[in-house]
């Protein structure tokens, strides 16, 4: 299997969580979203990351490509629940991560924070403080009440949904936030222990070192 994409997409680093929590080999073969070549269309159609193979089998979008991975490998961990109810759920969880979270959490805060300093554009940071103050709050508030108390939030069990979410809040430590435990101490107790496992460990890390020599390089161009 391989994964087309750059490791501080929210939406590639969820693919990647997922094969890991599955114990799934794969190979990550970089592919910069606004780079992309003109063979990787033939895979994406919308030049978007990530795209994969699995063997001559070719996929775009990465919650197709979890569920596609989901149903291929039944003997793996289940990460799309155990009955339709969960399922439905774990699915609407995913795409309120990748829909309504990522505008904020990726495309508001850290793309401005984070990413843009290491290719020496600007921060704006009145979209950062708007994102942070008017807009994340409410978001936030709602998966708190979701989780309830919950160590996952659906099944008492770890699935995409919190793969999802936890991708999404891991952008915004790049960019130096983070959830505040007083006001979200569910979410931001769900976040402390998806940090711990091996999985997040062994590709968080790297992607802070990756964008620390970026921003090094970046500082140095100019």
């Amino acid at each position: 299997m391989i994964v087309y994409g750059a490791s501080l997409s929210p939406f590639v680093r969820k693919v990647r969580l997922l094969l890991a929590e599955k114990g799934l080999d794969y190979t990550l073969q970089i592919i910069a979203p606004r780079n992309q070549p003109e063979w990787f269309y033939d895979i994406s159609p919308l030049g978007r990351i990530p795209g994969f193979k699995d063997g001559d089998f070719a996929l775009a979008d990465s919650s197709v490509i979890a569920q596609y991975i989901e149903e291929q490998y039944p003997q793996t961990t289940a990460l799309y629940g155990q009955n339709a109810a969960d399922r439905a759920r774990i699915r609407w969880l995913e795409k309120y991560a990748d829909y309504e979270l990522a505008p904020d959490a990726t495309f508001g805060v850290f793309v401005n924070r984070a990413l843009n300093p290491t290719m020496g554009k600007p921060c704006d940071e009145d979209t950062v403080q708007r994102a942070l103050s008017e807009r994340l709050p409410r978001h936030f508030d709602y998966l708190e009440k979701t989780l309830a108390g919950q160590p996952f939030f659906v099944g008492n069990q770890l699935s995409v949904a919190d793969l999802a979410i936890g991708c999404q809040l891991i952008n915004l430590a790049h960019a130096g936030e983070a959830v505040d435990a007083a006001r979200w101490p569910n979410l931001a107790d769900l976040y402390a222990r998806l940090c711990q496992r091996d999985s997040v460990q062994a590709v968080v890390p790297a992607e802070r070192e990756m964008l620390a020599k970026l921003l090094e390089r970046a500082k140095t161009s100019h």
